[in-house]
């Protein structure tokens, strides 16, 4: 039996509401350094001050600036005792507050002389310059970067605290590149990803690969419209899952979105462009509400030009940033170029007509 779409189309809001009801954050787990890499940082060691004392950060002499006063190759200044060098990372002496480099001061045998000033600070890190006492090692809510792992290897941390949702895929065959940029998407934004492929395109095998035992959320690749290889909807009505089929977006119209059990499922069409659509509007709020990720920046700029809208069906604008505005791309049909030139992303909602040339609007950006 081939599955079809109903005759009317579930808004994007219903669906998103029905995907969201009753989810809460994942438990936060405890990951190396090099695994929490794109998760979602959950409550955060606090670091001790770094350096925890003033050290130098240059090669050098270690002086006290106010003895260096009026000093210059033209009157060099005598020291009583030669001065103590420092490499970079040493701790300064006591009592020394700037750090002068090789040829500032002479050196000849016991005797010294200095022959530039010095600035107190100069050449030196101080305690605490790097890393205030009691700092985070990142911002609970936002994603665990580069910065974030150097301060915490600074500080010898060896594990951080994330929140990492558990993601299943299940790819229906002839779907293989869409699966793999999803998977691409998931694991950039941190999530746990296991994907499996359908031993076949009929209901029964795909059925089979519904598993939610050990998911938070659940993917389908392919197979969610009405042709006559389509039966991941008719899988997921055989698993027993309660589901919107046909969604009042564009792209991403025969996607369909519910749930297997408690646990959320979504199946998402073969093809890219309506995929990642449906992964933009719909997806990712539901892993940000898993990970209690901070609400996602969004960057406000006027639009280069007009874009019309369809009332009645959600529709996702790809926009590219020329000289200070949002240049349109491509709205509802997204062709592959429009994708790899878009740097944002903006949701027209289903009561609006579009937006007007000039019009300020925010938009999400593809690649934080």
């Amino acid at each position: 039996m081939t599955q079809r779409l109903p005759p009317s189309l579930t808004p994007l809001d219903t669906a998103l509401a029905v995907l969201l009801r009753g989810v809460g954050p994942v438990a936060p787990v405890e990951l190396p350094l090099a695994e929490a890499v794109g998760c979602i940082a959950a409550g955060m060691p606090q670091l001790a001050a770094y350096p925890p004392c003033d050290i130098a950060v240059v090669d050098g002499w270690a002086l006290r600036a106010n003895d260096l006063v009026g000093a210059s190759s033209y009157s060099p200044l005598p020291l009583t005792g030669l001065p103590v060098w420092v490499d970079a990372g040493d701790a300064m002496p006591a009592g020394c507050d700037c750090v002068l480099d090789a040829g500032a001061v002479e050196v000849s045998g016991p005797l010294a002389q200095v022959l530039a000033e010095g600035v107190p600070g100069q050449g030196v890190g101080r305690a605490g310059g790097d890393t205030a006492d009691r700092s985070p090692a990142a911002t609970a809510g936002l994603p665990i970067d580069a910065t974030a792992l150097l301060l915490a290897r600074v500080a010898d941390v060896e594990r951080l605290s994330i929140r990492r949702p558990r993601l299943r895929i299940v790819n229906v065959p002839g779907a293989t590149a869409t699966m793999q940029m999803i998977t691409d998407l998931a694991r950039a934004a941190g999530l746990e990803v296991t994907a499996h492929e359908a031993g076949s395109r009929d209901a029964t095998s795909i059925a089979e690969a519904l598993d939610v035992s050990v998911c938070d959320l659940l993917l389908t690749i392919g197979g969610s419209g009405a042709g006559r290889a389509d039966a991941s909807v008719t899988a997921l009505a055989q698993r027993g899952a309660e589901f919107a089929h046909g969604l009042a977006l564009q792209p991403g119209r025969t996607a369909a979105a519910g749930r297997l059990g408690k646990v959320p499922v979504l199946a998402l069409p073969g093809a890219p462009a309506p995929a990642l659509a449906v992964w933009l509007a719909l997806v990712l709020p539901l892993i940000d509400r898993m990970s209690a990720r901070q609400p996602r920046r969004q960057i406000t700029l006027p639009l280069a030009r007009k874009i019309a809208s369809s009332v009645g069906i959600a529709e996702i604008a790809l926009l590219a940033e020329e000289h200070k505005t949002w240049m349109p791309l491509a709205v509802g049909e997204w062709p592959l170029h429009a994708i790899a030139g878009a740097d944002a992303w903006l949701l027209i909602p289903a009561s609006h007509e579009g937006f007007a040339a000039d019009e300020p609007v925010d938009a999400y950006l593809m690649r934080e």
